[in-house]
């Protein structure tokens, strides 16, 4: 099987992960602060928050996704918050497992982890491409989630 298998990570200090995961489980708004994602829609009057079982579809890297969460967690007491989906895009036979961990660290700081696992063969095109598309856009996701988390701190 050809795959891409991805991990970003971040510690910010000053957040907390209760500040973090509204920006993260609401996908209606995540193309207001990562621009590779677009016309996020819902299935089965659900969303815009996330859980599990919840079907939606997404735009990314020019894909079609299809989606659906196959763990959602909010975080609190102590316990991580933790999401993800399984998606694909059926024409491309794209298949992926994407996951995020959102864990309070001491000292007033938080821990932003996200890690994808894709299969077949545009997995493939992206994984031999350097620098990595994908690498780089979970990192701009990671940035524009925790700019989101501060702008909302601020206001």
């Amino acid at each position: 099987m050809i795959n891409n298998n991805l991990s970003n990570e971040v510690i910010e200090a000053g957040l907390g992960a209760a500040e973090v995961w509204p920006w993260l489980n609401d996908a209606a708004r995540w193309p207001d602060y990562y621009t590779n994602a677009a016309n996020v829609r819902f299935y089965d009057r659900a969303g815009p928050a996330l859980t599990a079982g919840v079907r939606f579809y997404f735009e990314t890297f020019g894909f079609p996704v299809e989606a659906q969460v196959v763990e959602q967690q909010p975080p609190g007491a102590g316990q991580p918050g933790r999401l993800a989906w399984h998606g694909w895009a059926g024409a491309t036979r794209l298949d992926v497992h994407h996951a995020w961990l959102i864990e309070d660290l001491s000292g007033g700081r938080v821990r932003i982890l996200i890690q994808e696992t894709q299969n077949g063969k545009p997995a493939l095109e992206l994984a031999r491409t350097r620098p990595n598309p994908m690498l780089n856009g979970q990192q701009a996701w990671l940035d524009g989630l925790v700019a989101a988390a501060r702008r909302a701190r601020r206001a």
